[in-house]
């Protein structure tokens, strides 16, 4: 029924594409704009509202609305200016002929040892309630980032203090932390899932997600903070980043697609038609890997493909009242067989399966004005995750160079194990804020149920050819593992209940001091357990252009729902607790260039890490730290260029106290420099790139064995522990660069773009990899990725 659904939305969205407005032939258009308060979200009557360098120029009514018309066609740069708040420029205002560019913008209030500095940014970017770590990026911004495709994402992978694994992955580490680590929250609503082909949809690894489930454009802001943030957001412990999709045009209606080397994206965006007062943003993508390997010549990698549909409405009831309906649905099939197995030159990856992995999301989110100072927030969302896959492996004859002695009548076991991971949740948020004189406070609760329905089953015994010291095993001559079903397989069949309040307070000390204390309490169902968080942050302005900055705070994090169905009946996992420290300085060299450098400490214990190899028991045993500094300079988009360059130190370790001591993490990289910048010369060309280069990620050292059965007619190797990521992978240097060309027809723009992931084709390692047949290892790496395709907007 979903797949049915998913294909008449792509078929409307299809047909609607092909429509021509019957105005073609108007060549002005118009602007329409409603600005708010960011503290209250109470229109702002008053606002001067103009488009630099004309003049086009109005004056917000009672309603914070204001209207522009005949403006020319063009690429504007919007001001927006009141006293008593901060200025702010909106960059890229397309205005179109016959149409209207709709937009909602909210306005800081002026704080006066700031008042010299201009904000031209969107929503976050100097709001002293998120003083550390703070980065904002528009939807202008995530687009033209070179290398990321429009997945917000790979955009955050530029920041200081932020890991990735490269172009070929979206997930992110931040400051010596996991993927599965940070708090992810569209339009007010917590997401657990955020990535397609993660490690259960069939590739197995430990980087998190390929690409993100968001189509490119979709995203119209992004707040991002490495840390210390507020009491608020929780249940994970490292990092958060706040997603806004776009709202629809509530004016005229528009269309747009793009179409590359994996496949196609179309976009509606205008009134719904059918209901007063809404607009609608709905997009629907399909993505499919088989022309772009044969273009790059992938091999091995079997054949991914997965689908991303949403829509989006806004209804405006009456003046104090706004309603969203978020609906998600996104798709992902995964198949591997030994004809892809086949492909390759050596004998690497014999790996094989199939798998579908389909998330399911349903929001509704209230706003209501409750007074002229305070607005209320009612959020009720439905999630589903269903996840099933069956896993094997080939068993291919090689010769002594690792080459395939034949590719013919490969010995298979295509289900050697199975997996079924799906999972129900119903929540409900309310969140309260009230915006006094000299005083901010937020107060709110969480509520949700979550039913796990897990079954994880290996189908006999199997031997596992990668082992430790402290493994169990019946003598040490034996240099391999026999994994048990019993000592593999979990079913899981169970609910819990969630809860959770949580308060913020904001309040200036004295002139310069802005304190933000917070606390939190959870409790977590399926670990019977209660924890306290409190929090605080603050800044101190030394001029009207710097300011030293500070957090700290307890984090605990929820055991990931899989831990938790893999444990033995009656184990139960705790939370992980982080303790933060960040202090900090930003100064603003002008109005848009801006310098942060904050030093910080995390203290970790009651990590979730494996008892033995190949099994499923876990323990809350691990501790850790980590430390490092950044350092980020940044030249926000004005009229044509935008970019930055940053660098970070981070050390990261663990303690798994299994014996094997203090190790690094698998995200420890000490030197992270990044060079970003974006340059838009006339309305036509843009022209991006962007250069990292990062210490090679840790990895493990061994003792190989050769010949473990002492059967020369079943040659194996195996490979012992001896230095738990004592050494490291290469150095990971990339050059990504992007370059568009835009055309505009009338009311059509096309725009033509290539957009390529490591340039350099340095095919950057993010794994190592032991085969058993051939003793070998072998590295995980895409090498060069290009994307290149058009997008059409009517």
């Amino acid at each position: 029924m979903k797949n049915k659904l998913a294909r008449l939305f792509v078929v409307l969205l299809a047909s609607a594409f092909l429509m021509l407005s019957f105005d073609s032939f108007c060549q002005t258009g118009r602007l329409k704009a409603k600005i708010l308060e960011q503290a209250t979200k109470q229109p702002v009557s008053g606002a001067t509202v103009s488009l630099k360098g004309t003049a086009f120029n109005a004056t917000t009514d009672t309603s914070g609305t204001v209207s522009i018309n005949g403006i020319p066609e063009g690429n504007y740069r919007l001001t927006i200016t009141m006293i008593g708040f901060q200025p702010k420029e909106i960059n890229d205002i397309l205005i179109t002929p016959g149409k209207v560019y709709d937009l909602e913008a909210e306005l800081l209030q002026a704080v006066s040892s700031l008042k010299e500095v201009k904000v031209r940014a969107v929503r976050g970017e100097n709001n002293l309630m998120m003083p550390v770590s703070t980065y904002v990026f528009s939807r202008e911004e995530i687009f033209r980032n070179p290398g990321s495709q429009g997945d917000i994402f790979r955009v955050i992978g530029i920041l200081p203090g932020v890991t990735s694994s490269g172009g070929q992955f979206s997930a992110i580490s931040v400051r010596g932390q996991g993927v599965k680590d940070n708090v992810y929250v569209v339009d007010d609503i917590p997401m657990q899932e955020v990535s397609h082909l993660e490690g259960q949809g069939g590739f197995n690894d430990p980087n998190g997600g390929r690409f993100s489930i968001f189509a490119p454009r979709t995203i119209d802001n992004a707040v991002f903070q490495g840390g210390g943030f507020s009491a608020q957001y929780g249940r994970k412990g490292s990092a958060y980043l706040g997603l806004g999709i776009k709202e629809g045009n509530t004016e005229t209606p528009s269309f747009s697609g793009q179409f590359d080397l994996l496949g196609g994206t179309l976009i509606y965006d205008g009134p719904s038609y059918a209901i007063k007062n809404t607009s609608v943003f709905a997009t629907a993508r399909y993505q499919n890997f088989s022309l772009l390997e044969k273009v790059v010549g992938l091999k091995n990698i079997g054949l991914p493909s997965y689908g991303d549909y949403m829509i989006k409405t806004i209804t405006q009831l009456g003046q104090k009242n706004k309603l969203e309906v978020l609906a998600m649905y996104n798709p992902e099939n995964y198949t591997k067989n030994v004809a892809d197995v086949a492909q390759s030159d050596k004998v690497e990856d014999v790996s094989i399966g199939n798998s579908s992995n389909n998330k399911l999301l349903f929001g509704l989110n209230l706003r209501t004005l409750t007074s002229k100072n305070s607005y209320w927030k009612n959020i009720l969302y439905y999630r589903t995750l269903n996840n099933i896959g069956t896993f094997g492996t080939t068993t291919p004859k090689v010769n002594p160079d690792g080459t395939f002695a034949s590719k013919q009548n490969i010995p298979n076991e295509p289900d050697l194990t199975s997996i079924k991971n799906n999972q129900r949740e119903i929540g409900y948020r309310s969140v309260f804020t009230e915006h006094f004189k000299s005083l901010t406070l937020i107060a709110g609760t969480d509520i949700s149920r979550v039913d796990v329905n897990y079954a994880k089953i290996l189908k006999h015994t199997d031997t596992l050819y990668s082992f430790t010291t402290h493994d169990p095993r019946p003598s040490p001559a034996q240099h391999y593992l026999v994994i048990q079903p019993s000592q593999f397989n979990s079913v899981f069949k169970n609910a819990a209940y969630n809860a959770s309040a949580y308060i913020d307070l904001s309040f200036q000390l004295l002139k310069n001091l802005t304190l933000n204390p917070g606390g939190r309490f959870d409790y977590t169902g399926f670990s019977s357990e209660y924890t306290i968080a409190p929090r605080i942050s603050g800044s101190l302005a030394l001029t009207g252009q710097s300011s030293l900055n500070f957090a700290t705070g307890i984090y605990y994090q929820d055991p990931m729902l899989t831990n938790v169905a893999d444990q033995p009946s009656g184990h139960k996992l705790k939370a992980e607790r982080t303790i933060q420290y960040i202090l900090g300085y930003k100064n603003y060299f002008t109005n848009d260039l801006k310098l942060v450098i904050e030093t910080w400490y995390k203290q970790l214990d009651h990590l979730v890490v494996q008892a033995f190899s190949g099994q499923s028991l876990l323990n809350n045993n691990g501790t850790g730290y980590a430390y490092g500094a950044d350092f980020n300079l940044t030249k926000r988009l004005t009229e044509k260029f935008y970019g930055q360059v940053g660098y970070s130190y981070m050390q990261s370790r663990r303690d798994d106290h299994d014996g094997q001591g203090v190790y690094n993490f698998t995200y420890s990289q000490p030197h992270i420099f990044s060079l970003l910048g974006s340059y838009k010369p006339d309305n036509r060309w843009v022209f991006s790139a962007k250069f990292r280069y990062a210490t090679g990620r840790p990895k493990d050292t061994y003792t190989v064995y050769d010949n473990v059965f002492n059967d020369p007619n079943l040659i194996r190797y195996a490979e012992e522990l001896k230095g738990k990521n004592a050494a490291r992978l290469n150095d990971f240097i990339s050059l990504d660069v992007r370059s568009d060309y835009r055309i505009q027809l009338k009311k059509t723009a096309f725009t033509f773009f290539i957009d390529i992931v490591d340039a350099l084709n340095r095919n950057n390692q993010s794994d190592e990899v032991f085969q058993p047949i051939t003793g070998r290892t072998y590295y995980d790496g895409l090498g060069i990725f290009p994307s290149f395709g058009i997008r059409i907007e009517l």
